[in-house]
Parts: C-alpha cells; sequence; structure tokens
C-alpha cells in the first residue's frame, strides 16, 4: 500500500492531501465514483478482467447522470455504496462478490483486503482527520 499512490513524492501528511480533495469536492458539487477496472469473477487463474464495453457503459452513466437514478447497495467490509446495476451491463458485474461463483473464496479475500487496508491506515491516526479517514474506512 501506499498513500495516495505515491507516498515517496508527497510532502506533507497524506490526510492534508485528503482535506484539499474533500475541501474542493464540496466548493464544486463533485462526486466521486471508485470504477473497478481491474480483475472481477474470483482470484487471479479463475476470473478475468473487467470487460472494456462495460466499464465504458459504466463511466457513460456517470458521465450522463444515469447512476443517480439507481438504487444502491452497501458493501461488506468496506463501506462503499455500489449500485446493484448499471443498465446495459451485465447482472451480478456491481457487486464484487456476486461476480465470484465462490462466495466463501469471496468473503475471505475481501477479508484478508479489508484487514490490510486497517494495518495501513492505523499509522495516521496521529491527526484528528486520519482518524475520521479510518473510520469512515474498512470495518470488521
Amino acid at each position: 500500500f501506499s498513500a495516495c499512490f505515491g507516498a515517496a513524492f508527497l510532502l506533507l501528511h497524506p490526510t492534508v492531501y485528503a482535506q484539499e480533495l474533500v475541501k474542493k469536492m464540496k466548493e464544486h458539487g463533485s462526486t466521486a465514483y471508485l470504477v473497478n477496472t481491474g480483475w472481477i469473477g474470483g482470484p487471479p487463474g479463475v476470473g478475468n478482467r473487467m470487460d472494456l464495453p462495460s466499464t465504458r457503459k459504466i463511466i457513460d452513466s456517470i458521465i450522463n447522470g444515469v447512476l443517480d437514478d439507481v438504487e444502491y447497495e452497501q458493501t461488506t467490509y468496506f463501506q462503499l455504496y455500489i449500485p446493484k446495476s448499471v443498465p446495459g451491463c451485465p447482472a451480478g458485474i456491481c457487486n464484487p462478490k456476486n461476480a465470484w461463483e465462490d462466495q466463501g473464496g469471496w468473503d475471505l479475500a475481501a477479508l484478508k483486503l479489508a484487514q490490510k487496508f486497517i494495518d495501513n491506515f492505523e499509522e495516521f491516526t496521529d491527526t484528528e482527520e486520519g482518524k475520521r479517514l479510518v473510520a469512515a474506512g474498512p470495518q470488521l
């Protein structure tokens, strides 16, 4: 893990950059989306890469405001809200757990990943902003 994907290049504490991002998003009324463009359907060797047409449909739905009008559900562990479906995309593609044939395998992999996030962000609890960041992150 690397804070902001570039810890070696950050001059300030990572929470300073997080605060600036929140400030700018509020100032401009922005919404952030985390789009999975990587691996789905299982662990390496079982799953596959997210297909480009689905990725494009998801991005188009974000840009065109389609996702403003769909139903959302909260993910296990990560406290993220994900659309239950995206018009034009295969069923089950939005919730990573639904894309895995081995649901127990997903639970185990998600639990391990959540613990890695928790362990990594423990070092940022030295500031009030860092404590809020940790509280908003994965919970076991």
